[in-house]
């Protein structure tokens, strides 16, 4: 009997030990360091041991990048028929991102196409120049300007909340879906924005950098939660109103710029608004394909969305020292006209009417209405914003004082 034993257990580790050498990297297993694997499981399965079929049926995943993928695609949905919707329009995406996106690299814009060359022979006049031309700024402007900077530079964050969309994700990073590629060509030229104006406020001296970054640094930390909940269509929701009024306020501070002559500044604000007004149109077509296949799912999550209202990207910017930030920079912005509560309800006019809200028929009762709420909405809260800035008008100004500008009040 021992020795049947000893037998046994000599067959076991003998068969124990094919199965480590099978699983050991390559680079400590002597008779397989001559041998190269096409498959990105090389690093971890001696294929001259184990085969990938052999391999597939131990473990139950194949690794190998065509179609890690599709393995990754989820088979269960939290909005089955959301999802299904955007599937149905998969190809239109295509499309958008073809027509909608600028080729990236040599053709496309970047930041230093609007900014001093600090390579040239010149280049000390060129940024005297600038820093001239922003001595006329106004502190207020400069605030206003660093928020917006600011809720650009959280890029990382919103790259994140698309992925999370679904149906719509990029599983590997480098999925080659049309949702997939449109996430990563959006990011590719959000990405822009918040460099330009970046280097443009270090460049003009007027802004202390170092509490900016701070408050970056935070805001990406902290994160933000639209309410999308997953769903695709409550995210494209959102991102068609946010485009929309992000180029309304990169806008609007161009033209505040180009009235105290700063000429520069109101160039890189007019090509950050061109931006988001294209960005805008794809996420307001990628509803309006969605209302043709589903118009009550999309109409119960706006008016579902507008109770709660949209919440904006930045809203928990903190510099660590300010707790309402975000209120003090938003009332800088309403006071210049950058961008206001009649902005909002105008956005929202405009949404009902691109999208033609008031003209569906065939809805279910409970859409009808949502139908009726979203489109009564754009009148009731311009009513109530004009009710707003005229009291506010008749109140003393608060200022508060800001790390951004070396605490100085605005």
């Amino acid at each position: 009997m021992p020795s049947t034993r000893t037998a046994a257990l000599a067959a076991v580790l003998s068969s124990a030990a094919s199965v480590v050498a099978a699983f050991t990297s390559p680079a400590v297993t002597s008779s397989a360091t001559s041998k190269k694997s096409t498959t990105s499981i090389y690093s971890t399965v001696d294929p001259s041991v184990v085969t990938k079929k052999e391999y597939e049926d131990i473990c139950g995943v194949n690794f190998d990048d065509r179609t890690l993928s599709d393995r990754l695609k989820k088979t269960s949905y939290l909005y089955p028929k959301h999802v299904e919707v955007i599937e149905d329009f998969e190809p239109m995406v295509n499309e958008m991102v073809d027509k909608i996106l600028l080729e990236t690299g040599e053709k496309a814009w970047q930041p230093q196409d609007y900014l001093p060359d600090l390579a040239a022979d010149d280049w000390l006049q060129q940024t005297k120049d600038l820093r001239e031309a922003a001595e006329g700024i106004p502190d207020e402007v400069f605030v206003v300007l660093v928020g917006d900077m600011v809720t650009e530079e959280a890029l990382p964050t919103y790259q994140t909340l698309l992925n999370t969309f679904e149906g719509c994700d990029d599983p590997i990073g480098t999925t080659d879906s049309a949702w997939a590629r449109w996430s990563r060509g959006w990011t590719s030229e959000e990405n822009r924005h918040g460099d330009l104006l970046n280097k443009y406020l270090y460049l003009s001296g007027k802004t202390d950098m170092r509490a900016i970054e701070v408050t970056i640094q935070h805001l990406i930390t902290s994160g933000f939660n639209p309410g999308a909940r997953k769903d695709p269509y409550r995210g494209f929701l959102y991102t068609s109103f946010q485009e929309r009024a992000t180029k309304v306020s990169h806008g609007n501070v161009g033209k505040v710029a180009k009235e105290y002559g700063a000429k520069d500044l109101q160039r890189i604000c007019a090509k950050i608004a061109g931006d988001e007004g294209r960005h805008e149109k794809a996420y307001q077509s990628f509803c309006t394909e969605i209302l043709k296949r589903d118009p009550d799912g999309l109409l119960m999550e706006f008016g579902d969305m507008m109770r709660g209202q949209i919440v904006m990207p930045a809203e928990l910017m903190t510099d660590g020292k300010d707790a309402q930030l975000y209120e003090n920079f938003s009332a800088v912005a309403q006071r210049l006209g950058v961008y206001t509560a009649i902005d909002y309800a105008e956005i929202i006019q405009h949404l009902v009417d691109h999208w033609k809200l008031g003209e569906l028929t065939g809805l279910s009762p409970e859409a009808e209405k949502e139908q009726e709420y979203i489109c009564r909405l754009p009148t009731r809260y311009k009513k109530l914003a004009e009710r707003s800035m005229n009291k506010k008008k008749d109140d003393e100004v608060e200022l508060n004082s800001f790390s951004w500008i070396f605490d100085r009040k605005a």
